[in-house]
């Protein structure tokens, strides 16, 4: 892997606190899955898969594996260090150094959170419906601190020119999301083209979150940078880690 295989995010986070999330190049992966896909659930083979988790862990210089979820677009919340690889959650929380939260993404919002003393670290897995059903709120809850110290970036996600939406999307954000119609723009089909980044901004704002990074990104139409899975169907993964170093 080299420096252009990952994207390092644009934060303020304390020196201790950690954060990588990669892009689609810089493993050994094939076909719909080059080349640095880190899934192992999407059909690539497994010994693929796992020579790309270890390039990724040798390039960052993990201080352990990542806790990978089995994510399933709800609102769990697993802890790093007590929770079990494979357990169904879709984000994780770490107090203290040495582990590593990770999530797996390619088209939906990856959400990194940090606090301003590096103490404490997050990461999200952030479709609609886990934005919708609060799977943000639920990972502020799960620091457990004041909301106001937090700092969160928005990784690469599929960008609102490209998310095309039907009317039940709009709806459910509508019924609990303050200001969610500004996300929300007609299609030329006669469905909906969605803002993940200004639907997660305006959850962060209500949950006290305002220190709020990243969200500029557009995997769909990236197809060299980004796996994108409303693009290609059968695709790799890219994840989104945070740690506390020793």
């Amino acid at each position: 892997m080299s420096p252009d295989d990952l994207i390092l995010p644009d934060w303020p986070a304390p020196a201790r606190v950690r954060a990588a999330c990669t892009v689609r190049t810089g493993g050994v992966s094939g076909g719909p899955y080059a080349s640095l896909n880190l899934g192992d659930h999407v059909g690539d083979a497994p010994a693929a898969v796992a020579a790309n988790r270890a390039r990724l862990a040798a390039a960052l210089a993990l201080p352990a594996e990542p806790l990978w979820l089995k994510q399933v677009h709800g609102c769990a919340v697993a802890e790093s260090g007590s929770a079990v690889a494979g357990c169904e959650a879709d984000a994780a929380v770490a107090r203290g150094p040495g582990r590593a939260c990770a999530v797996l993404t390619a088209d939906c919002l990856p959400v990194l959170f940090c606090d301003r003393d590096g103490s404490r670290v997050a990461a999200v897995h952030a479709g609609w419906r886990g934005l919708a059903a609060g799977v943000l709120e639920a990972a502020v809850t799960a620091l457990q601190t004041d909301p106001g110290r937090l700092l969160a970036w928005l990784g690469p996600a599929i960008g609102s020119s490209a998310y095309e939406v039907g009317g039940e999307v709009r709806r459910a954000f509508l019924e609990n999301t303050p200001g969610a119609d500004a996300a929300f723009r007609p299609s030329p089909a006669g469905r909906w083209l969605a803002d993940l980044y200004t639907l997660a901004r305006l959850r962060l704002a209500a949950a006290g979150v305002t220190a709020v990074y990243g969200g500029h990104w557009c995997t769909f139409t990236a197809a060299d940078r980004f796996f994108s899975y409303r693009r290609e169907g059968v695709t790799g993964r890219m994840a989104s880690l945070v740690w506390i170093a020793d």
